[in-house]
Parts: C-alpha cells; structure tokens; sequence
C-alpha cells in the first residue's frame, strides 16, 4: 500500500520538517506532527478532551463508536500505507504548528468551539464533507449556528475529498486562497482540520506556509500555480494475458479508487490509456486482487514503510525552456521561490473567487 508521501508530490509531506511533540493526555494515541522546533516557533502541544453528551456520544454506545474509530484508522492505513490511528471518542486532538496555526482532528460539538476561543483561535477551516461528519455522527449545523453566535470567531468550510490525493492537489489552490482571506480578515489564530489532523490540514497548512509565509521546504514540490498545467497522454501495461482482471490505483484516481485496464488481443496484453496533467504520479497495480508493481515500469525506491510503487513523470515542455527550468528548480532538493514568485502567489489567492 501507498503512504502520504506518495500522493502527487506537490503535495508530499516531508518528514524531516516534523518531530514528535510530548501531548498533555495520557489517552491521546496518535500524536499530530508538529514542525521542527529550530524552523518555527512552537507552542506546546496541547490535547483537548471532548464534552460528554455530543451528538456522537450520546446516540451511540462508547463500543459502537470505538468500532467506527477503529474501522476509519484500519481505512486510513490501508489508503496512506503507514500504521496510523484515530479515536474519534478521545475528543479533539491538535497541535500548534506555529503561533498563528494549529493543525487538528474534527470538531465534534459546539461546545468545542468555545474551547478553541479560549485559546485565540478566530478561524476554524474545515475540510470536511458531508460523508465524513455523517461517518461520525457530527452536527456541522449545530456547530456553525454555535460559532456564528460570536464576532470573533468563523467557521469556515473548504471541502476536499478525504483519502484523494489529486482531488487535493487539484482543489489545494482554492482552498489555500480561502485560508489566506480568512487569516487576513480575522487575524489570530487558524484552527485547520479534517477528520483525524494526518492528511488534509497538514498539507494545507504547508502549502499555506510555503506558498504564503516564506518557508522553504527540503522535499520537491509541485508549484501548479506558476508554471499552470497540461495533459499528455500515458500508457501502462500488463503483460500477462492469464489474468482474470488487472486494475491500477494511484494515479490521478487517488489510492482509494481503481480503474480497470482493458485487454488488447492484438497486443495480448492489458492496457490503459490515460491522459494526465503534469506532474509526478505514483500507482499500483491490482493484479486478480493481488497488489504488486510492475517491474517493466519505473519503480520508486522502497520508502521508509518498506512499499515500493510504479510512477510515472509527466511533462510536456523542452527540457531546455525556460518553464522547464522553473519546474525543475522547484522539484529540486532544496525548492525555494523568489520574491516575484511569492508576489505572484499572492496575486492569484487573492483573485480566486470564494465561490465554489
């Protein structure tokens, strides 16, 4: 299987950049990576237990809920490739990234609104959709109408699909611009989630750090927005015509989803043809049921995890022209942007219209 780091690589989150942070719960199971101290300035990480008599609480039993954690964090290692936990029943969990960023779990009553105000957060950023808090059993309504009690609070939704990573990249940019407005309109603290704090908010919240705030980042990142995107059309193969049903995941499909290849009795082999954006695409193949990569196509180094994938490098320009030379300085191991580049970030956040 397939961990975060493996989505498009814009989006990859590097590990280096995090280190554990002591949370102030013993029940807390899974920790929230925090940025490294010597690059931020952090806050102490902090865990906030949820109010008894929530919604989710009270309608289901605590061995119902614990099985609806459980069954999302077995969903949420298979779908990343990394053993990772979420208990919905400990409450909200989170942890400052920098003093004007926590990244965290969903909210799960109004009452955790009033929590987060008491810390100085004046911006909670949901990434949630419908399926994610119904999941849970968690009252978006009752949480918006509570927040909207206060003028120094905003509940904000920017939806991204969970366990998707092209529907992020191809949503990051709308969304990072929505954070930016609102950071800029009410100040104080950005509360970003999604359900468990591990996929969706970290990479906003890095994108927002990149893009907007200035740091460098030491793993290769796609900047869609300079250099904008084309297709080209690709081509994977199985060569195997014993097989009953060859599928492949990744890709621009996310590794939740998987598009099935067709069998060409010219070529005797399963084929499928795709166009794809640039980029760096990751996939695997699903062979009769059976993941595996094919070793005709280029394969990833084994990652920490011991998984290796198929990828598959997208480009449509000269490699001698000059947006071929931005792309590549900024896939680099070291990327940076330049000031002119970070104006024109800017720019584009601000002009991308709020409605979605």
């Amino acid at each position: 299987m397939n961990c975060l780091q493996n989505f498009p690589r814009l989006y990859a989150l590097p590990s280096e950049f995090f280190k554990p942070h002591e949370i102030k719960s013993s029940s807390f199971v899974h920790m929230l990576p925090v940025m490294n101290a010597n690059d931020l300035d952090i806050r102490q990480s902090l865990a906030v237990k949820a109010v008894s008599g929530s919604k989710s609480s009270s309608e289901m039993s605590e061995v119902a809920e614990e099985k609806k954690s459980d069954v999302y964090s077995d969903t949420m290692t298979e779908a990343m490739g990394a053993s990772l936990t979420y208990r919905h029943e400990l409450g909200i969990n989170y942890n400052f990234i920098r003093p004007d960023l926590i990244v965290g779990s969903c909210l799960q009553s109004p009452a955790d609104v009033d929590k987060l105000r008491n810390i100085g957060v004046k911006t909670i950023f949901c990434l949630q959709q419908d399926p994610d808090l119904e999941y849970f059993g968690v009252d978006i309504k009752a949480i918006q109408k509570y927040a909207e009690k206060y003028i120094d609070i905003e509940h904000i939704r920017a939806e991204i699909r969970d366990f998707d990573g092209f529907d992020l990249r191809m949503r990051l940019p709308a969304v990072v611009s929505k954070l930016y407005k609102a950071m800029n309109r009410n100040g104080g603290i950005a509360y970003i989630h999604c359900t468990a704090g591990m996929g969706r908010a970290p990479a906003v919240a890095l994108a927002y750090m990149y893009w907007v705030q200035g740091y460098r980042l030491n793993e290769a990142h796609r900047l869609l927005l300079l250099t904008g995107l084309k297709k080209k059309s690709i081509i994977c193969k199985w060569d195997d015509p014993s097989c009953t049903l060859v599928e492949i995941s990744g890709l621009d499909v996310g590794w939740g989803q998987k598009v099935p290849l067709k069998f060409d009795k010219e070529q005797n082999a399963w084929i499928l043809q795709r166009e794809l954006l640039e980029g760096h695409y990751e996939y695997k193949y699903i062979v009769d049921g059976e993941w595996t990569c094919n070793r005709n196509e280029l394969v990833t180094p084994t990652n920490k995890d011991g998984h290796t994938n198929n990828y598959v490098v997208v480009s449509a320009d000269d490699p001698d022209s000059d947006r071929a030379q931005v792309r590549k300085r900024l896939t680099g191991e070291d990327p940076d942007l330049t000031t002119n580049e970070r104006i024109k970030i800017r720019q584009f956040l601000e002009e991308v219209s709020d409605h979605e």
